[in-house]
C-alpha cells in the first residue's frame, strides 16, 4: 500500500515538475538540445517507473538482498563522487573514472574496467564536444588547450 502511495505522489510531483520545465528558456544558445530536454527526459523516465510501481507494486515486497543493497548503494555513492569531481577534474577523467569505479562494482575484471573507463571518458567527450557541439568542463586538460 505504501509503494502505491508513494509512487502516486511521485508521479504527481513529475507530473508538475514537468509542466514547470516546458517553459524553460535560455536567455543565449549554449548548446543545440536546449535546457529543456534533460529535465524532460528524467522527468519522464521517473514517471514511467512511478506509474509502473503504481500499476505493480508487488515487485518490492520481495526480501531485500544485502549484497545489493550495498552495491546500489555504493553506486550512489560513486555517481555522487563524480557529480563532485565533473568541474575539479573535467569530463574526461571524471567520467573515466566513474565508468571504471561502475564496472569494478558489477564484477567487472581490473583492465577491461580501465580500459572501457578511459574509451568511454573519451569518445564521450569527442561526442558531445566535436559532434554535438555541447561544451564540457576540460578540468586538468584545461592547461594543455590553453598553451
Amino acid at each position: 500500500m505504501y509503494v502505491r502511495l508513494f509512487s502516486a505522489v511521485w508521479l504527481l510531483i513529475c507530473a508538475g515538475l514537468a509542466v514547470r520545465a516546458w517553459s524553460f528558456q535560455a536567455p543565449f544558445a549554449y548548446d543545440p538540445v536546449g535546457p529543456r530536454a534533460f529535465p524532460l527526459l528524467l522527468l519522464g523516465l521517473m514517471g514511467a517507473g512511478s506509474l509502473w510501481l503504481l500499476i505493480k507494486p508487488g515487485l518490492l515486497e520481495q526480501q531485500l538482498h544485502l549484497p545489493s543493497v550495498k552495491r546500489a548503494a555504493l553506486c550512489v555513492l560513486a555517481l555522487v563522487v563524480y557529480a563532485l569531481l565533473f568541474e575539479p577534474l573535467g569530463f574526461v577523467l571524471s567520467t573515466a573514472l566513474a565508468t571504471f569505479a561502475m564496472g569494478l562494482l558489477f564484477t567487472g575484471r581490473l583492465l577491461p574496467c580501465v580500459v572501457s573507463g578511459a574509451l568511454m571518458g573519451s569518445l564521450l567527450f569527442g561526442l558531445f564536444d566535436l559532434v554535438l557541439d555541447v561544451p564540457l568542463p576540460l578540468g586538468l586538460f584545461k592547461a594543455f588547450v590553453e598553451s
